[in-house]
């Protein structure tokens, strides 16, 4: 077999640069062979059947010689004959002087998909258990004058929130400060875990008072945060946040600007002493809150917008004890029904947390008595205006079957939070709120 000079240049180099389809090279230059041989001998009919023969057996002797693992690969990347070699059309004279450059192109393109499709990335060194411990220890100081730890993150780190995003690291420290002066954010993590092979899921609960406003309104967001970790550099190249109150997380979100608004409207929260809780959640319709025990002074009333033995509970406060002893007055005053019925109701003042049961003195009046409410996990409705009966009651409703629709388990009856002296504040701004203590509750 003669081939001409820059047919075996071509052969020649194609077959050291790209040794993956040698043997496909040399089937077609094989072929070409016996297609020139049979063009300059022009059979006859006669014998055609035989030069073909001769052709098939010396092709074949080419074609059934053991392939190459690697050239398996690359045959399976046809996708109409998986099984068999790519066909192109024969060239038809040599006067085309580029194309066995051209196919060497070609088959250089699929040399390169094979070492794309057959390549292992090295098993990246990310110790994921340590990022989990750093976020522990480095998200609590995320609005105090020490910081988050910049080299922690890529300088081209992603930040999405409903309303606000940022594309580099610089942006996302000024998205912090701005938050730190404007609303003097309050931030609680619950638990960082381990979420994706590069991902690293926190629960949060961050509480902001809006300063600019005269009433400084309470905005409450819950949530979580997904963080994509670099694995060739180990270090945080995303951020994602995701609220509880809202179903279309995705930036820009009007329902999450709509959610920051309706919380700036006017509530009137006396600065006085009120039990401590922990907001866990807070959902369109709710908020779920841990309470810590607390110590309350009890009375009896008719029902739960009631205040019919608020002079008794509250003459205990203002010295009406054993002792004669005088305590600061507190917020809320609760009304609680014990029963699905609210056939019992009782009324509840809460008495300073430093107190301790044991210490306090004893009530004068026999109708009251002291009582500790022990630690518990509550849903909460917050809602302005008069707290008549038939709207507490439409409130307790509606939220029991919020909880009910969500999975959680209410217990029966529920608690009347009363935060404003009636004859001294508007209604429009009263701050009332209806509590369903829980079954259970699990944070996920």
């Amino acid at each position: 077999m003669h081939l001409s000079v820059h047919e075996d240049i071509v052969a020649t180099n194609f077959r050291n640069e790209h040794q993956p389809i040698n043997l496909w090279l040399r089937c077609f230059i094989a072929k070409k062979a016996s297609c020139n041989a049979w063009a300059r001998t022009k059979p006859t009919e006669s014998h055609a059947h035989h030069n073909h023969q001769m052709a098939s057996t010396q092709l074949s002797d080419q074609v059934f010689r053991p392939i190459p693992a690697v050239c398996v690969s690359l045959r399976q990347l046809s996708t109409t004959k998986p099984n068999k070699l790519p066909c192109h059309p024969r060239p038809k004279a040599l006067k085309h002087k580029h194309l066995g450059i051209q196919t060497a192109q070609n088959y250089s393109k699929w040399a390169v998909r094979l070492s794309l499709v057959d390549q292992i990335p090295p098993k990246s060194t990310v110790d994921m258990e340590r990022l989990v411990d750093f976020l522990y220890q480095d998200l609590v100081h995320l609005f105090d004058d020490q910081g988050i730890d910049r080299t922690a993150y890529d300088e081209r780190v992603k930040f999405r929130d409903p309303i606000t995003k940022h594309d580099s690291i610089t942006g996302y420290l000024l998205n912090i400060a701005f938050l730190k002066t404007v609303f003097t954010p309050k931030f609680q993590l619950h638990w960082v875990k381990q979420s994706g092979p590069y991902e690293i899921t926190t629960r949060w609960t961050m509480v902001m008072k809006f300063i600019p406003l005269p009433w400084k309104p309470e905005l409450i967001f819950t949530g979580t945060s997904v963080m994509g970790i670099n694995p060739e550099t180990g270090k945080f190249c995303s951020h994602v946040d995701f609220w509880d109150s809202i179903r279309k997380n995705d930036y820009f979100s009007v329902e999450g600007l709509l959610d920051v608004f309706k919380q700036l409207r006017i509530y009137k929260t006396p600065d006085l002493e009120t039990p401590k809780y922990e907001i866990l959640k807070r959902t369109a319709n709710y908020e779920v809150r841990k309470y810590s025990p607390f110590i309350v002074v009890e009375g009896s009333v008719d029902k739960l917008s009631g205040s019919a033995g608020f002079n008794d509970v509250t003459g205990y406060i203002f010295g009406k004890n054993s002792k004669m002893e005088k305590m600061p007055m507190t917020t809320p005053v609760f009304t609680e029904a014990s029963d699905a019925e609210f056939s019992k109701v009782s009324i509840k003042v809460c008495l300073p947390l430093d107190k301790d049961l044991s210490s306090l003195p004893d009530p004068n009046a026999e109708t009251i008595s002291l009582k500790k409410m022990e630690e518990g996990i509550a849903a909460v409705t917050k809602f302005s205006g008069k707290p008549t009966e038939d709207v507490v009651r439409e409130k307790e409703k509606l939220l029991r079957a919020s909880l009910i629709r969500d999975g959680l388990k209410p217990k029966a009856g529920c608690m009347l939070a009363r935060y404003n002296d009636p004859g001294r504040t508007w209604s429009f701004i009263l701050r009332n709120e209806v509590l369903i203590w829980l079954e259970e509750f699990t944070l996920e």
